[in-house]
């Protein structure tokens, strides 16, 4: 009797440890560069929130704001090695795996978020993400980190000549060099978690980012003048590696890619929604606000698309022409 009690007790912990592990979750971590306030990660834990409750626990969210699994070059390279889960990372970074992502931040290629929207949920973001998959990283959705605008130190910046001598912090990307270069200033990158101290110590002049960026980093503890120049819309893609992927079964794919979308479009309606706030916030703060002659950069960098045409192919040239009219 002791004997077939002893076997039923080993049995029964077998079977324990066996529906234990056919249940285990599916962590997912998922870092970004952005403060734990920004809206990327008010969305981003929303979606992990949802996740969890769609999948009933089979796949857990975690999410990383503030560099805590690095800046956006290392999630990148982490994400191709698979030794990085997931992130939700500015579209333009992704140039250093594949140069063509450099297409979405053409100085002044949408004029609108809708623009943007249309193009990078269509034709456009979809052969983006078919080259991703490629380097064993998926998209999941095409968020968004809004239009950048210059700040600085020393002067209004109203045409392209006021750049002139200004040393200004951009994303390590050649177009943003190129761009920034073309219109006069002197161009440094800098990774963004050295970016206030960098500011703050006079390393450079100035900066360009969106005004929630701008707001929930404080930069305008150490900038004074921030001028309207909407030049660089960005979006930010929600991504993982393919092994993490490959572990879900089909169902909770669809869950996830289903979620990811949701919270695409409700980050969208917080960035748009949060402008006027930001902007009326970073006046109280003292900033000193100043419209920009559009037109004049517009015309300042078309030598940049010019140069850029053979890089990103006249296919993709022509979608971002179609849908950024």
């Amino acid at each position: 009797m002791k004997r077939m009690l002893t076997v039923l007790l080993a049995l029964s912990l077998v079977v324990s440890i066996a529906a234990g592990s056919a249940f285990a979750a599916t962590v997912i971590k998922i870092g970004n560069v952005l403060n734990p306030d920004h809206v990327w990660n008010t969305c981003l834990n929303g979606f992990a929130d949802d996740v969890k409750k769609a999948t009933d626990g089979r796949v857990e969210i975690q999410v990383y704001p503030s560099s805590q699994l690095g800046n956006e070059k290392d999630m990148i390279e982490g994400l191709t090695l698979q030794t990085v889960d997931g992130g939700l990372i500015g579209g333009g970074s992704f140039q250093s795996i594949e140069p063509k992502f450099g297409i979405e931040a053409l100085p002044y290629a949408w004029p609108t978020h809708k623009a943007a929207y249309v193009a990078m949920d269509g034709e456009l973001g979809n052969k983006l993400f078919k080259l991703l998959a490629d380097k064993s990283i998926i998209g999941l959705a095409w968020w968004e980190n809004g239009f950048r605008h210059i700040t600085n130190n020393k002067r209004p910046i109203v045409v392209p000549s006021d750049l002139k001598g200004i040393k200004i912090r951009v994303t390590p990307d050649k177009m943003r060099l190129d761009t920034f270069n073309t219109l006069g200033a002197s161009p440094m990158p800098i990774s963004f978690g050295e970016l206030y101290t960098a500011l703050q110590q006079g390393v450079v002049d100035g900066q360009e980012n969106p005004f929630a960026i701008i707001y929930s980093s404080a930069f305008y503890e150490v900038q004074k003048y921030l001028s309207l120049s909407g030049h660089i819309w960005g979006s930010a893609i929600l991504c993982v590696n393919s092994s993490v992927w490959n572990k879900l079964s089909a169902e909770d794919q669809s869950t996830v890619i289903k979620l990811a979308a949701k919270w695409r479009d409700e980050e969208r309606r917080l960035t748009i929604a949060q402008e006027d706030d930001f902007l009326a916030k970073l006046k109280e703060k003292g900033m000193k606000v100043n419209e920009v002659d559009k037109a004049a950069f517009q015309a300042a960098v078309q030598s940049v698309w010019a140069d850029y045409e053979s890089v990103f192919g006249k296919d993709l040239m022509d979608l971002v022409r179609k849908y950024g009219k």
